[in-house]
């Protein structure tokens, strides 16, 4: 299922924090996370996840990463979450604290204060901070940072790259992504927020309107796809439009924001983003104008491996949780796993979530792999991704759901939080694609079927 890495890869923790004293952006040196350190890849296992999930096959470096998160996230209980969740406040230091270890560039290269790893590796981090309780907000508090800079790495300019990626990383800025429009949904070719040149060429006005941009409130910069022609000037419809990174300075006249009052993730911030000829400098522009279409494809595929990661950890969590109510609760003089009615539901819940778990790390690593390989074509990612996201999110919802329902009256209960994951599992079902969507792709890409939209 997952191939072995490479030595150089297998290095990673003492190249981790190395490169930080090369970067003159980070306030503080990063240092080694000292849980980390103590690792010897060579010879010390991984100190065991309380979990469910089998890990055989996992490589070292994930496991070691897995390890490493989960006594991060140690730090960060239920109770924490649930907290965050109730007051609808960002869990800013859980942010900090993933900043302060270097976690933020996981994906990214050293040279921009990254660690260099891969998608595999970001997408057990996710998983994992997920599966701690932290549910998909707490994912969700750090996911844009870490696939929305990945067009940025590999399109930006250098000084547009060596300026904001560092920051982002040592958690000085956070980031948000800004595509989803409301009168456009999953059609994105049809986005109508223009970014129009001044007549100096020196900056954009941009004019629209973007929703469900999480993090927004408390983001410094934001990637933007916008309109730069209309569709009639171009010969594809992908050509009209541009990828930016922009500053969103809220004193700064044409920029308003509207927060999204929601059902789940609560502790993040979901939000309508108002553009009125808010005006950004032309080099905001990643890559080439009109090229910002092909470019943001560049990291879909990799957040499909994230959120399926997410939604594994979500499941884990809840599954984790019913099964130990399972043992423990007494009814009828019995505890009631000892019914099958039960317990069957239960085991159906963990090999779903098993099978979803090799779909999800089968396209991580071939994400990875398609990196260097130039023999792994695209479509095959894609298909690999948008299936891993697939399954990973209906395991994630059967396992919630089961949950709450293995746990009775009490299930309803905020304290046991598996209501809290309930609410949460929705999300990678709708997001970042549908999967009407997805089953659309499957349907053209694989089975050669007419497309249908």
């Amino acid at each position: 299922m997952l191939r072995p890495l490479s030595s150089a890869r297998l290095q990673f923790t003492s190249r981790f924090w190395r490169h930080s004293q090369r970067h003159v952006h980070h306030k503080h040196p990063i240092q080694p996370p000292h849980h980390v350190q103590s690792l010897a890849f060579s010879s010390t296992p991984a100190r065991r996840f309380d979990s469910l999930m089998d890990t055989t096959n996992f490589t070292e470096t994930q496991l070691t990463v897995r390890s490493a998160i989960a006594t991060l996230c140690s730090k960060f209980p239920p109770s924490y979450w649930q907290h965050h969740d109730a007051t609808e406040t960002d869990p800013t230091d859980f942010h900090a604290a993933l900043a302060a270890d270097g976690w933020l560039g996981i994906a990214l290269p050293e040279s921009l204060g990254g660690s260099g790893l891969g998608i595999s590796e970001a997408t057990i981090m996710m998983q994992t901070i997920a599966e701690s309780g932290a549910g998909m907000a707490g994912a969700q508090a750090i996911h844009a940072n870490v696939y929305a800079t990945q067009p940025l790495a590999k399109f930006g300019r250098r000084e547009q790259v060596e300026e904001t990626i560092p920051r982002i990383v040592d958690g000085t800025w956070r980031t948000c992504f800004g595509v989803t429009e409301p009168n456009a949904g999953l059609d994105t070719l049809r986005l109508s927020t223009t970014a129009t040149r001044t007549q100096d060429g020196s900056a954009y006005a941009i004019s629209g309107q973007k929703i469900w941009i999480t993090c927004a409130q408390v983001a410094r910069k934001m990637i933007l796809l916008a309109r730069t022609k209309a569709r009639e000037e171009v010969g594809k419809p992908s050509e009209a439009l541009s990828l930016f990174c922009i500053d969103l300075d809220r004193n700064s006249p044409g920029l308003s924001m509207r927060k999204i009052r929601k059902m789940g993730g609560r502790a993040v911030d979901a939000n309508e983003v108002f553009f009125d000829n808010y005006v950004v400098p032309s080099s905001a522009l990643i890559g080439e104008e009109g090229q910002g279409f092909k470019i943001i494809l560049h990291g879909m595929n990799a957040e499909r491996c994230l959120l399926a990661g997410e939604a594994l950890g979500l499941g884990y969590a809840a599954l984790n949780r019913a099964a130990k109510y399972a043992r423990e609760r007494v009814v009828f003089e019995r505890p009631i796993g000892m019914n099958q009615g039960i317990a069957h539901p239960l085991a159906d819940a963990y090999m779903k979530l098993e099978a979803a778990k090799l779909a999800t790390y089968h396209a991580a690593q071939l994400y990875d792999a398609s990196t260097t390989d130039p023999s792994i074509k695209q479509d095959a990612v894609g298909i690999a991704a948008n299936s891993a996201k697939y399954v990973a999110a209906e395991a994630a919802f059967t396992a919630c759901e089961r949950a709450v329902l293995t746990h009775g009256g009490m299930g309803y209960a905020a304290e046991y939080d598996v209501e809290r994951w309930l609410r949460e599992c929705f999300v990678p079902r709708i997001a970042p694609v549908s999967r009407e969507m997805v089953l659309n792709f499957m349907s053209e890409k694989v089975l050669g079927l007419p497309r249908s939209y």
